[in-house]
């Protein structure tokens, strides 16, 4: 049964006010999945329909910060699916070292409370010591971004409750977080952490060397992912690497922008 045409409207109505107050734009995300978002707040709030919803934003805007949170998804751990990550270190991370660029500019796209960028920096800093290179660990520039401004305060800190170490190294928990679970500054400061809407914003910096985006993009409809993986694939260099894990895949058009490395863990090269 479709949505009666006035609860369209509403709904409608609803996402380009949150777009016109916020900058969240909402034009990109899998109809399905954005009003079940929106459903939950609106159960939160007792409310029925969406005007009366939006009259709570204009008269509660902090309901804004809760809608945000429920539009973006933070289902994360350090070294979530532990065996892409060891794919990264073993695989990726030394061939880029081995490259000739001059600077390698990795971007966790969608990087939620910053989980997996902190995993990322954990890699190459064990990279590095491994080769005795830490002197030149300025050369490696690590960007995360996500839309929503709680996850990025969370990003900053660095600071994980236990259950989120469930698949990492115990080695490298020990050597790179402390008893509080707080990432220790050799990572933590290496890390830049900057607000950015993938569905709008052109990637944080060019030429990228390593992107990984993992469990974000499926809930993006397919013209808004092709849109997405064009303007990565022209931000990356030569040769550059797209890692999306299990979960995600290429679809349609994109699959011709990039080249399969590992089909298992979703490792892509561009063309």
């Amino acid at each position: 049964m479709s949505e009666p045409r006035a609860d369209a409207e509403a709904f409608l109505a609803l996402t380009d006010k949150i777009a016109r107050d916020r900058g969240f734009g909402t034009a990109g995300y899998k109809g399905t999945c954005l009003r079940r978002r929106i459903a939950v707040r609106m159960r939160a709030r007792g409310t029925n329909d969406y005007t009366e919803y939006s009259h709570v934003l204009d008269e509660d805007p902090a309901e804004y910060d809760q809608l945000i949170d429920a539009l973006t998804i933070h289902v994360t751990k350090l070294f979530r699916n532990a065996d892409v990550w060891h794919y990264v270190r073993e695989q990726l991370l030394p061939a880029l070292w081995d490259s000739s660029a001059p600077a390698l500019h990795c971007w966790v796209a969608g990087c939620s409370s910053g989980e997996e960028a902190y995993t990322l920096a954990v890699l190459w800093h064990d990279l590095l010591t491994e080769r005795g290179e830490r002197h030149r660990r300025s050369r490696v520039r690590l960007v995360a971004t996500d839309i929503d401004g709680a996850s990025l305060e969370a990003a900053r800190r660095g600071r994980y409750a236990e259950s989120a170490f469930a698949e990492m190294p115990t080695v490298w928990r020990e050597r790179y977080f402390d008893a509080t679970g707080s990432a220790r500054p050799e990572v933590r400061e290496w890390l830049t952490v900057v607000k950015h809407d993938m569905l709008q914003d052109a990637p944080p910096a060019a030429p990228l060397h390593l992107v990984t985006c993992r469990n974000v993009v499926i809930y993006f409809d397919r013209d808004a992912q092709t849109a997405l993986w064009q303007r990565v694939h022209d931000a990356l260099a030569p040769g550059g690497v797209l890692v999306l894990g299990k979960v995600e895949t290429l679809l349609g058009p994109s699959r011709t922008l990039f080249d399969v490395v590992d089909q298992r863990h979703r490792v892509f090269r561009r063309r």
